[in-house]
């Protein structure tokens, strides 16, 4: 697509390494410094879709760094400025190999499993009779690893601590600011209409402290229902009308790829690109109650590099 960031390959002041993610690319600068851009590149299943999706990033970037604002008195985050419309700068963490998802509803993934006949999760146990989209009672955490290549994998919190990925005194701090980080998500969608349904965060630890790392809230880390009409949508057992990149992966599901060998990413037309970019932007909007401006995205490669080397040069030594 034109005016889409997918690659970067930039040399910057002081950068040490790069890693290339799914969706972000990370730049290190020094020991103590991250530069991450939010690409447009979209990914589902765990593969990078071929195509780019015009203005993601920037909306990905700029929900996340609102939230991160918005959360930093219940757990110190990694952010320290924003140059950029698609670039967060902030402080180099040693991330925790676990990733947490905390659900308040039953779907997704959850739902397929438990339609199947699953009846735990991560260790906890599922009651008989649940409905898709049905409401927990308390929301649950479901942590995964965190996975270098292919797809995350459950785990349960025992087996975290048993293996040493986290010691327990540490795990039931992350589990509290998971449920408070949850909450103040809860509250700010229902604030917008929304219910914030299921999400997850990642934490890492530098100087003997952790901090909440990387995005937070977005609709690519999160998965959001429109409150009005939840009711009777659940009632009569109808699709929740949502705001996440759930609708992606329910169009790859319906034209027969799921991740798996073989299977072929469906064709993704220039239109089909532009309705994907205009639901995100819906939902910044929604969520942020803010209308989106969109980033000049001509010279978007050499808009960036400007501005991030402009921030380098003068705050970081």
């Amino acid at each position: 697509m034109s005016n889409t960031l997918t690659k970067t390959h930039y040399q910057f002041p002081g950068q040490t390494a790069v890693y290339h993610g799914k969706v972000r690319d990370v730049y290190s600068i020094g020991n103590d410094t991250l530069v991450m851009i939010a690409t447009d590149r979209i990914s589902a299943f765990d593969v990078i879709l071929p195509q780019g999706i015009p203005y993601k990033g920037q909306v990905l970037n700029q929900i996340a760094s609102k939230f991160l604002d918005a959360t930093a008195d219940i757990v110190p985050n990694w952010k320290t400025a924003s140059p950029d419309p698609m670039v967060t700068v902030g402080v180099k963490c040693q991330p925790y190999k676990v990733e947490m998802v905390i659900r308040g509803y039953i779907t997704g993934s959850a739902w397929r499993d438990y339609k199947k006949g699953a009846r735990s999760i991560c260790g906890l146990a599922l009651p008989e009779g649940l409905k898709e989209n049905q409401k927990f009672g308390s929301p649950i955490i479901t942590p995964t690893t965190k996975a270098e290549h292919g797809h995350d994998e459950n785990i349960s919190k025992e087996e975290i601590i048993a293996q040493g990925l986290v010691s327990r005194e540490e795990y039931e701090q992350l589990e509290q600011y998971t449920y408070a980080l949850f909450q103040r998500g809860t509250e700010i969608a229902a604030e917008k209409g929304l219910i914030l349904v299921d999400t997850k965060y990642e934490f890492g630890k530098k100087d003997g402290k952790i901090y909440l790392i990387d995005e937070i809230h977005t609709p690519d880390s999160s998965r959001y229902f429109y409150s009005e009409g939840y009711r009777e949508r659940f009632e009569k057992g109808e699709p929740q009308k949502q705001l996440s990149k759930e609708f992606v992966r329910q169009w790859l599901i319906e034209n027969g790829f799921q991740g798996q060998a073989g299977q072929q990413v469906p064709e993704m037309t220039e239109a089909y690109c532009k309705s994907v970019s205009e639901r995100y932007i819906e939902l910044y909007e929604i969520i942020t109650g803010e209308k989106f401006v969109r980033a000049d995205a001509n010279a978007l490669t050499q808009r960036i590099e400007k501005n991030i080397v402009g921030y380098l040069q003068q705050n970081i030594r």
